[in-house]
Parts: C-alpha cells; structure tokens; sequence
C-alpha cells in the first residue's frame, strides 16, 4: 500500500494530503503490529498484544478511509488543512517529509485501476484487512483457551 502511495506521490505526481499521511501512519502502524505478532508466535500474551495492535490498526485505516472516501464523495464535510494534527514529540512530517509531508488539500484521490479511485480501494482493503485480522485475532484467543 505504501510502495502504492509513493509511486502515485512521486511517479504519477498526485500529491498527498492530510488524510492520505493519516493512512500512511495507520498502515505504518498495521505493519509494526504484523511485525510484533510475527516474532511474539510463540509468547502468548504479546501475541495477544499483537492481535488486538492488528485489529486497532485496521479500524484506524477504516477509518481514514471512511472519511477519505466521505470527502471525495461529498457525504462527509469537512476542513482538510495542511497540519496533520500530531503532537510535537511526534514530528513525523519533520523526520521524514518525504513520506509525510502534506502537499494538497483533501477532496481528490487518482484512479488506481478501471475507474476505481484510490479512496474506494481504501475502504475496500480495510474493510478486508479489518475482518482478517478479527477472525485470526478470534481464532488465536479460542486456541489459547484449550
């Protein structure tokens, strides 16, 4: 998603806006989650930790992409600025502007593919990407229960 992202940002020269940067950082956080769940498979209550991280994650992304989608669509009103509204400590657009800079206002998103924009896709992958991760976050707290 985020190789996605830059090649539209750098290749096809759609520039992101704060909505898009929210994504970003909530697929940022979605792999970070997979990644503590990955190497904590056999410590059951980091997994645990892990599989509650993933299904966080993937309602975050729905909802930056509900609201992505609302904007693009006009059902959802709204002031889309430049700031991305983090605390100071947490100066990602500063550390690395290349991949969190914001450089539009909100309202558009590029085709990604057939006539499919890239807000639908979101919304359509983390909706995915949020039923995955319950069913296997379920399955995974039923197998320690035996």
């Amino acid at each position: 998603m985020l190789a996605i992202a830059l090649y539209h940002q750098y290749g096809l020269e759609e520039q992101p806006c704060v909505l898009c940067i929210h994504t970003r950082l909530w697929v940022i956080f979605f792999i970070f989650a997979a990644i503590i769940g990955l190497l904590s498979s056999k410590i059951r209550l980091i997994n645990s930790f892990a599989h509650i991280l993933l299904v966080t994650g993937a309602i975050g992304l729905m909802d930056r992409s509900y609201q992505l989608l609302g904007t693009e669509r006009g059902f959802i009103l709204g002031a889309c600025n430049f700031d991305l509204g983090l605390p100071g400590w947490f100066a990602v657009e500063q550390w690395m502007p290349w991949l969190f800079r914001v450089e539009t206002t909100c309202g558009y998103t590029p085709e990604v593919a057939f006539g499919i924009t890239m807000a639908e896709a979101l919304m359509v992958m983390s909706v995915g990407m949020f039923v995955v991760s319950m069913v296997v976050a379920l399955a995974s707290l039923a197998k320690y229960k035996d």
